[in-house]
């Protein structure tokens, strides 16, 4: 998961259920997750324990207990990835943006890494 993430703002693990990592753009986005479900070649989910997302004016930490799902399946002879930021509502101050953050980390980042393995060099 590192990798296309950009690898040097994440750290620790990603592997197996119970794995811990941090997430840290300093100024922008701060956030500690858990893996808790895998469902191989079918669906992997993280817990996010801890967040601050210091642009925001209100509740810096509106991430906190949200679940990121990524789930694949077969479409023909292609693969579906479905994303849901579970908890990121339109009622939250950081859905607008945060919603075309993810457009980004998954359209973009993780695409062109299954694609060709280019890994993201995007500064906060």
């Amino acid at each position: 998961m590192a990798k296309w993430w950009g690898g040097k703002d994440l750290e620790g693990s990603t592997t197996k259920v119970n794995d811990k990592f941090v997430i840290h753009h300093p100024g922008a986005h701060y956030s500690s997750q858990k893996l808790v479900e895998i469902i191989p070649d079918k669906k992997v989910v993280w817990l996010v324990t801890e967040s601050e997302l210091s642009w925001l004016k209100k509740n810096k930490h509106e991430w906190t207990n949200t679940k990121m799902t990524f789930e694949i399946s077969p479409r023909g002879d292609k693969t579906v990835l479905k994303f849901t930021h579970e908890g990121l509502v339109p009622e939250k101050e950081c859905y607008s943006r945060c919603s075309k953050g993810w457009d980004i980390v998954i359209k973009d980042w993780l695409y062109n890494f299954l694609i060709d393995g280019s890994v993201n060099e995007y500064l906060w």
